[in-house]
């Protein structure tokens, strides 16, 4: 799976972004995402893949994304998807990392809302993960 230019842009701006921290991050391998879609039955959508797959080592600001490394880490996308379900996320929503009492989730059209249990889903941030990192996580 190879990105387009402009993901490859986002990404180079969110690497100079980035923090070091004393033990990285691991990027997942893609048979990680297949084994986490076919626990929570539902498909990762084709832009968050890609963003799990090449960016979800980074480390910036104070938002922490869902990764797929690493099941023992407390962002690990398919326990947080089974908290944010039991919540009362819609199951055709995955969760890209939490936010005040809610998350900001995914759809299966890439589009990212924010959500929370007693406000529900919420308007529209950004029209995909890649415009999320690039204009939310970057500046957090």
């Amino acid at each position: 799976m190879e990105l387009n230019e402009d993901y490859q842009e986002i990404i180079e701006l969110l690497e100079a972004y980035s923090q070091d921290v004393p033990v990285p991050l691991e990027l997942p391998e893609h048979d990680q995402l297949v084994d986490i879609s076919e626990e929570l039955l539902l498909p990762i959508p084709n832009l968050y893949r890609q963003f799990l797959l090449y960016a979800s080592d980074l480390v910036i600001g104070s938002l922490e994304p869902m990764t797929a490394a690493d099941p023992s880490s407390h962002t690990y996308l398919a326990e947080v998807t089974a908290q944010a379900w039991d919540l009362g996320l819609s199951r055709e929503l995955l969760p890209v990392c939490a936010y005040k009492d809610g998350y900001f989730a995914v759809n299966q059209e890439d589009v990212i809302h924010t959500w929370s249990p007693t406000e529900g889903l919420k308007e529209e941030v950004a029209e995909s993960i890649w415009h999320w990192a690039r204009d939310v996580w970057r500046l957090s």
